[in-house]
């Protein structure tokens, strides 16, 4: 329902801010200057009644721009709204503090404030997936939740093994084999109780491994789709699944105005705080791309396995020495993190050069 609204002046720009819940939208126009022209409620089960309140405003000399905050509403709106002309900008949440830290939050000002700060060139954009994209990572976030929840009944079913004095190696407890190993021999030690929970847990571990070989084929014909998928899986280490991810969270690379920037948003630069002559590196930031830094750490062990030759397994074996293996898997995570930046910026393959003592500086390694 319109709460206000003024006439439409012809040849003007005007920016729209969108504030999102389950069941209505704050809408709020401002025009080029910051005025408010128009602010209104829709219904989100009404999205006709959403174009049909922003068409006024948009022209294809001077598309009307709208702004979102991230939120898990923005995708209907960006399908939406982006066939018919109107330009969509994400507003990263996190990074909005003059509404987080309001004192008075109301719905209609906080669009009214979204609308101003678009018009102002004060969004901290983020980048919204099209439709394409936001199916691939639903796929890859899918497999990923399965492996999360199969790894919980995994460690449960080994508590209860160690609090009887028995163990059994990791990667023998999805063999087939296993059962008859719980049955006939953990089964006589556990405790009734014990006992019930090791064999619920099992069925639902069998289970969750079912449904991950379900999706196996689906990520692989998704990976060959994806041309920067493939190109990843030159990577020793980097198979179709992680290939995909990293494809999927960071593309396209038009996002990134440098390599540092790059590395900054897969969650692997250091805060760095400086105070006059002094320099302090501090931990990883929490605010990065979760699923892009864990693809990238994980990936090290089995690229050391694949590829023990590479410079990469040599800059990793150099900072394991001096620092461990934790702080050496990161940082070996962040080299490899510039060079995917450079071969996704070049189209480039991964080439194993030994002999290499940069490899984060270009595609080979």
């Amino acid at each position: 329902m319109s709460m206000m609204h003024q006439s439409v002046v012809p040849d003007q720009s005007y920016f729209a801010g969108l504030d999102a819940h389950e069941r209505h939208i704050a809408v709020a126009v401002v025009d080029k200057q910051g005025g408010l022209v128009h602010r209104a409620s829709a219904r989100s089960a009404e999205p006709a009644r959403l174009v049909e309140t922003l068409t006024p405003y948009h022209t294809p000399a001077h598309p009307l721009a709208v702004v979102v905050e991230t939120c898990p509403f923005w995708p209907w709106l960006y399908d939406l709204l982006v066939p018919v002309g109107i330009r969509f900008h994400l507003a990263h949440a996190q990074e909005l503090e003059a509404i987080a830290k309001a004192a008075r939050k109301r719905d209609e000002r906080d669009a009214s404030l979204l609308a101003r700060m678009l018009a102002g060139g004060l969004i901290p954009f983020a980048y919204p997936k099209p439709p394409a994209q936001r199916e691939n990572a639903c796929l890859v976030r899918h497999r990923a939740a399965l492996v999360r929840h199969r790894t919980m009944l995994a460690n449960r079913i080994h508590s209860q093994l160690h609090a009887v004095g028995l163990t059994l190696p990791r990667e023998r407890l999805l063999r087939r084999a296993t059962r008859a190993w719980l049955r006939e021999t953990a089964g006589p030690v556990l405790r009734p109780e014990q006992r019930r929970l090791v064999a619920s847990h099992w069925a639902l571990l069998r289970r969750l491994t079912r449904m991950l070989r379900q999706l196996e084929p689906a990520i692989t014909a998704a990976a060959a789709r994806e041309p920067a998928a493939g190109l990843l899986t030159t990577i020793p280490g980097i198979g179709a699944y992680r290939g995909l991810l990293l494809a999927t969270e960071l593309l396209p690379m038009t996002r990134y105005a440098s390599e540092g920037k790059f590395v900054g948003y897969a969650g692997l630069a250091p805060i760095t705080q400086c105070s006059a002559d002094t320099v302090h590196h501090g931990p990883l930031p929490n605010a990065a791309n979760r699923w892009v830094r864990g693809a990238l750490i994980s990936s090290i062990p089995t690229h050391l396995r694949c590829a023990p030759a590479s410079a990469l397994s040599q800059y990793y074996a150099r900072q394991k020495a001096r620092l461990g293996w934790q702080i050496a898997r990161v940082a070996t995570a962040r080299q490899l993190a510039r060079v995917i930046y450079h071969m996704l910026r070049t189209g480039e393959c991964w080439r194993a050069t030994p002999a290499l003592e940069a490899p984060a500086r270009g595609p080979r390694a």
